[in-house]
């Protein structure tokens, strides 16, 4: 009898009956999403051939949808603290079905203006991400966040799906017939999450004005140090999800479908050690587990700067790469879940997303321009070194602080 009064109030009881269909439900409306995010990367190297675009050009147009998948994330996170995931998720995964047909037309008219406009809309696919942490969130009690969190952040597999079946659409269906394909795909999941989908029992509306609450999430100091974090991690996904087709092709001579897959392949590395990083936080820390990510992903970046030799070797090495950048991201919101104000997951999630996203954008750029100025891309993986050697000093001094903390 005491065991079921002391469950009853908590999270785990009441968001138990729906919790594991929830789940499933953001974990496919992230997925697709992600897919539709990331339609122009893995058609990069052909939008190149057809337009006839430079290495900086073409690294500018499979970027550009990451500038509103980033920023987006601060608005639609404060705007799932008001109304929550249920509404959120059917609107974005809706209306994501538009962009994709715009970018289709673009591709069409042999436009690459049209492309970069497109596609920084078609950018309002990868918000959802933001959506999708407070409103798991919410589902489960804080012991399990981190298996939670990090489940549903496997649906960034989405690039992975996109990366492997949209260029083999393409080749099967035709180009116009595989945008169309993805609109459709993305409308009816909005339904079945419309129909299906329910916020948590214990989720309630946060009604404060959307400046405010971005404002006083903004003020926390978990929002800035998660921010940094989580953009060497997921930034680092996100830039080889989007530019890896294209330096495939560059450095190893795959042709479209070829580096689709091995991009593929990448993502799911990244996507299957996500939710490990959440569990393994859930167990040692999340401190402990982004030092291994960090460690990690600045010894293979050294790896990758010497061009290992196909298949075995380069394979390897971006899956080890892939591995230890998923385990980060999985270890980040879980430190996020711990440690932010309840009422305020969602805008805390929004702003760490945004820099996520950001980290991502950048990458692409340098790695375009640094190849065409010098003919390699040592220099853009060299500052990737860098890059996670710093924030790895970082996550040192953070978890030794919160430790002192705790004693």
């Amino acid at each position: 009898m005491s065991t079921e009064r002391t469950d009853a109030p908590t999270p785990e009881a009441t968001a138990l009956p729906g919790r594991g269909r929830n789940l499933a439900l953001a974990l496919l409306a992230f997925a697709i999403t992600f897919w539709a995010w990331n339609m122009i990367a893995p058609l990069g190297v052909r939008y190149a051939e057809d337009l006839g675009l430079d290495s900086t050009q073409q690294s500018l147009l499979v970027a550009t949808p990451v500038i509103v998948g980033s920023l987006g994330r601060i608005i639609t996170g404060a705007l799932t603290d008001r109304f929550g995931g249920r509404l959120m998720f059917t609107v974005l995964t809706a209306f994501s079905a538009l962009p994709v047909l715009l970018v289709m037309w673009a591709g069409d008219a042999g436009s690459y203006a049209l492309l970069l406009v497109f596609g920084f809309l078609l950018g309002i696919a990868g918000t959802t991400f933001a959506v999708g942490i407070p409103f798991v969130n919410a589902w489960y009690d804080p012991a399990r966040r981190g298996f939670a969190t990090g489940l549903f952040g496997a649906g960034m597999g989405g690039t992975a799906l996109s990366a492997f079946f949209t260029p083999r659409f393409v080749q099967w269906f035709g180009y116009n017939a595989t945008h169309w394909i993805m609109a459709i795909a993305l409308v009816a999941v909005a339904i079945i999450v419309w129909l299906f989908m329910r916020d948590s029992p214990d989720w309630k509306p946060n009604t404060d004005k959307v400046l405010p609450k971005l404002a006083a999430a903004s003020k926390l100091a978990v929002t800035w140090q998660m921010a940094f974090l989580y953009a060497v991690t997921f930034g680092g996904f996100v830039a080889f999800s989007t530019y890896l087709p294209t330096y495939l092709n560059v450095v190893y001579a795959y042709d479209l479908a070829d580096a689709g897959a091995r991009t593929a392949g990448f993502a799911i590395a990244a996507v299957v050690c996500r939710p490990l990083g959440g569990v393994l936080s859930d167990k040692i820390g999340p401190a402990r587990v982004l030092m291994i990510s960090l460690a990690g992903a600045a010894v293979m970046a050294v790896v990758l700067a010497f061009v290992p030799p196909p298949e075995l070797a380069a394979g390897t090495s971006f899956v080890l790469m892939a591995a230890f950048l998923g385990l980060g991201t999985g270890a980040v919101f879980t430190w996020v879940a711990q440690r932010s104000p309840a009422a305020r997951v969602g805008t805390v999630t929004g702003i760490v997303g945004a820099a996520g996203g950001l980290g991502g954008y950048f990458p692409p750029l340098v790695m375009g321009s640094t190849y065409a100025a010098t003919g390699s891309y040592t220099i853009g993986l060299g500052l990737l070194c860098l890059t996670a050697v710093i924030a790895l000093v970082f996550t040192i001094g953070l978890g030794r602080r919160k430790v002192e903390d705790a004693a």
